[in-house]
Protein backbone atom coordinates (compact mmCIF):
# COMPACT_ATOMS: atom_id res chain seq x y z
CA UNK A 1 0.00 0.00 0.00
CA UNK A 2 0.89 3.69 -0.46
CA UNK A 3 0.42 4.80 2.70
CA UNK A 4 2.88 7.55 4.54
CA UNK A 5 4.09 7.53 7.64
CA UNK A 6 3.67 11.26 9.63
CA UNK A 7 6.25 11.39 12.15
CA UNK A 8 7.07 15.28 12.74
CA UNK A 9 9.89 16.46 14.09
CA UNK A 10 8.93 18.61 16.43
CA UNK A 11 6.92 16.11 18.85
CA UNK A 12 8.87 13.39 20.86
CA UNK A 13 9.54 10.00 18.59
CA UNK A 14 7.47 6.90 19.52
CA UNK A 15 7.96 5.38 22.67
CA UNK A 16 7.73 1.57 20.56
CA UNK A 17 7.84 0.71 17.02
CA UNK A 18 4.83 2.56 15.83
CA UNK A 19 3.84 5.11 13.65
CA UNK A 20 2.62 8.69 15.19
CA UNK A 21 0.36 8.91 11.94
CA UNK A 22 -0.33 7.10 8.94
CA UNK A 23 -1.47 9.58 5.68
CA UNK A 24 -3.83 7.27 3.72
CA UNK A 25 -4.15 8.03 -0.39
CA UNK A 26 -7.31 8.99 -2.05
CA UNK A 27 -9.04 5.92 -3.33
CA UNK A 28 -8.58 4.02 -1.13
CA UNK A 29 -11.19 1.44 0.95
CA UNK A 30 -11.38 0.80 5.00
CA UNK A 31 -12.41 -2.23 6.86
CA UNK A 32 -12.59 -1.53 10.37
CA UNK A 33 -12.67 -4.62 12.68
CA UNK A 34 -14.44 -5.24 16.48
CA UNK A 35 -11.99 -5.89 18.80
CA UNK A 36 -11.00 -9.65 18.67
CA UNK A 37 -9.74 -11.69 21.88
CA UNK A 38 -7.09 -14.30 21.69
CA UNK A 39 -9.34 -17.36 21.29
CA UNK A 40 -9.32 -19.94 18.57
CA UNK A 41 -11.75 -21.32 16.38
CA UNK A 42 -12.29 -24.55 18.76
CA UNK A 43 -12.63 -21.90 21.89
CA UNK A 44 -9.12 -22.78 23.17
CA UNK A 45 -7.60 -19.58 24.96
CA UNK A 46 -3.45 -19.45 25.63
CA UNK A 47 -2.37 -18.70 29.07
CA UNK A 48 0.35 -16.13 27.58
CA UNK A 49 -0.63 -12.23 26.50
CA UNK A 50 1.29 -12.88 23.85
CA UNK A 51 0.07 -16.56 22.24
CA UNK A 52 -3.38 -14.52 22.93
CA UNK A 53 -2.34 -11.68 20.97
CA UNK A 54 -0.86 -13.77 17.95
CA UNK A 55 -4.41 -15.16 17.75
CA UNK A 56 -6.25 -11.45 17.60
CA UNK A 57 -4.08 -11.02 14.59
CA UNK A 58 -4.66 -14.49 13.60
CA UNK A 59 -8.28 -13.66 13.85
CA UNK A 60 -7.64 -9.70 12.23
CA UNK A 61 -6.29 -11.50 9.08
CA UNK A 62 -9.08 -13.39 8.78
CA UNK A 63 -11.60 -10.79 8.68
CA UNK A 64 -9.24 -8.73 6.05
CA UNK A 65 -8.91 -11.53 3.78
CA UNK A 66 -12.72 -11.62 3.37
CA UNK A 67 -12.44 -8.20 1.70
CA UNK A 68 -8.75 -9.32 0.14
CA UNK A 69 -6.21 -7.32 2.66
CA UNK A 70 -3.76 -8.60 4.69
CA UNK A 71 -2.14 -7.36 8.16
CA UNK A 72 -0.15 -5.10 5.59
CA UNK A 73 -2.81 -3.08 4.77
CA UNK A 74 -3.77 -2.91 8.42
CA UNK A 75 -3.27 1.39 8.87
CA UNK A 76 -4.30 2.03 13.16
CA UNK A 77 -4.38 -0.85 15.86
CA UNK A 78 -6.52 0.03 18.93
CA UNK A 79 -5.13 -2.52 21.90
CA UNK A 80 -5.82 -3.24 25.04
CA UNK A 81 -4.59 -5.26 27.54
CA UNK A 82 -5.46 -6.11 31.27
CA UNK A 83 -2.30 -5.24 33.02
CA UNK A 84 1.54 -3.80 32.91
CA UNK A 85 3.11 -7.02 32.46
CA UNK A 86 1.30 -8.13 29.49
CA UNK A 87 2.37 -4.72 27.43
CA UNK A 88 5.35 -6.49 26.42
CA UNK A 89 4.23 -9.72 25.16
CA UNK A 90 1.73 -7.81 23.21
CA UNK A 91 4.27 -5.64 21.71
CA UNK A 92 6.38 -8.73 21.00
CA UNK A 93 3.35 -9.92 18.69
CA UNK A 94 2.78 -6.47 16.94
CA UNK A 95 6.26 -6.11 16.09
CA UNK A 96 6.32 -9.50 14.50
CA UNK A 97 3.24 -8.92 12.31
CA UNK A 98 4.57 -5.10 11.18
CA UNK A 99 8.04 -5.27 9.90
CA UNK A 100 7.91 -2.56 7.03
CA UNK A 101 5.74 0.95 8.26
CA UNK A 102 4.63 0.07 11.81
CA UNK A 103 1.09 1.16 11.66
CA UNK A 104 -0.68 4.33 13.92
CA UNK A 105 -0.76 2.45 17.45
CA UNK A 106 -2.90 2.98 20.85
CA UNK A 107 -2.14 0.68 24.41
CA UNK A 108 -4.38 1.01 27.07
CA UNK A 109 -4.47 -0.82 30.22
CA UNK A 110 -7.80 -1.78 30.97
CA UNK A 111 -9.67 -3.13 33.93
CA UNK A 112 -10.57 -6.34 32.10
CA UNK A 113 -12.43 -8.16 29.21
CA UNK A 114 -15.64 -10.17 29.42
CA UNK A 115 -13.41 -13.50 30.40
CA UNK A 116 -11.09 -13.08 33.26
CA UNK A 117 -8.64 -15.31 30.77
CA UNK A 118 -8.47 -12.88 28.22
CA UNK A 119 -5.67 -10.95 29.09
CA UNK A 120 -5.30 -8.48 25.32
CA UNK A 121 -7.85 -6.86 22.64
CA UNK A 122 -7.11 -5.84 19.41
CA UNK A 123 -8.81 -3.95 16.64
CA UNK A 124 -7.78 -2.22 13.24
CA UNK A 125 -8.37 -0.09 10.76
CA UNK A 126 -6.89 -0.68 7.54
CA UNK A 127 -7.50 0.29 4.21
CA UNK A 128 -6.21 -0.96 0.53
CA UNK A 129 -6.91 0.92 -3.26
CA UNK A 130 -10.66 0.97 -4.43
CA UNK A 131 -11.00 -1.98 -7.42
CA UNK A 132 -14.23 0.74 -8.86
Amino acid sequence: MDSRALSPRSIKPPFARYSHGIAVPAGHRLVVTSGQLGIGADAAVPADCEAQADLCFANIAAILAEDRMTLANIVRLNAYVTAREHMQGYMRSRDRQFPGTPPASTLMIVSGFTRAEFLVEIEAIAAAPDEA
